[in-house]
């Protein structure tokens, strides 16, 4: 089972380093703590990524006692600082900047609600659907179902604007103009942790950096490769060595 927990960034925090240092760069530590107890759950899309911060927890695990202590240690860990935050914030008085702040929140919202409907009511097989949308589904019906889940959890994207999904994101549109349903457009995803230890981004450096290691790494394996064709010789230096008399 996958989990995820993060402080989500309201704006990028990949390209806005003021953004990510004004507020992650204190809580990097707490990440930090996390990723090595619940290790990077595989592949994650890089249009998914521009919504995570480099704290994110994004973990996969057999369920156990434990691992669930541990996930349940970091919901609170992480919720105290966002009350930290919270308490720390300041009134944004700039009206340019507040509508700044309303449009990220919005596409965020609108990316995360027709995620959640392909994940949960388009794609989902029946034995990883959350049993809780099944439940609704039963009682009140899968219309009536969604739009509650829709609202519940996504408050705001009926109010904060009026760009649509196809507005925020056109490059998921299809010749009809429907929404194509590809988990990813780009095709890119990252099967490591792509922030360092420091907070920065080393995404688009670890495909090269795994091809450096692995020609570095190549000589190595060689040896080892002919490593048995190599003992006759070893076998014959001390020999060599008496008859110079230098053994």
């Amino acid at each position: 089972m996958t989990h995820r927990r993060d402080l989500n960034p309201l704006h990028d925090v990949i390209n806005r380093r003021d953004y990510k240092e004004k507020y992650y760069k204190s809580l990097m530590p707490l990440g930090l703590k996390y990723a090595e107890l619940l290790p990077w759950g595989g592949k994650l899309t890089s249009e998914s990524l521009r919504f995570f911060s480099p704290i994110v927890i994004w973990t996969k695990f057999t369920s156990s006692q434990y691992k669930h202590g541990v996930l349940y240690s970091a919901f609170m860990d992480y919720y105290k600082a966002w009350l930290e935050l919270m308490e720390q914030a300041a009134e944004e008085r700039d009206t340019s900047q507040i509508i700044c702040n309303r449009e990220a929140q919005h596409r965020y919202l609108t990316w995360r609600a027709e995620k959640l409907f392909l994940d949960t009511f388009a794609d989902a097989t029946p034995e990883n659907q959350d049993p809780g949308h099944r439940i609704l589904k039963k009682l009140i019906g899968e219309s009536l179902s969604k739009d509650l889940v829709r609202s519940f959890l996504f408050n705001g994207v009926d109010e904060l604007g009026t760009k649509t999904f196809l507005d925020y994101f056109p490059e998921y549109c299809c010749e009809n103009g429907t929404i194509n349903d590809k988990r990813s457009i780009i095709g890119k995803s990252f099967e490591s942790r792509p922030w360092d230890t420091s907070g920065e981004f080393i995404g688009n450096h670890l495909k090269n950096y795994n091809l450096a290691l692995a020609f570095n790494l190549l000589p190595l394996y060689y040896c080892f490769l002919h490593l048995p064709l190599l003992f006759p010789v070893l076998r014959s230096l001390p020999s060599l060595n008496e008859e110079r008399g230098l053994a």
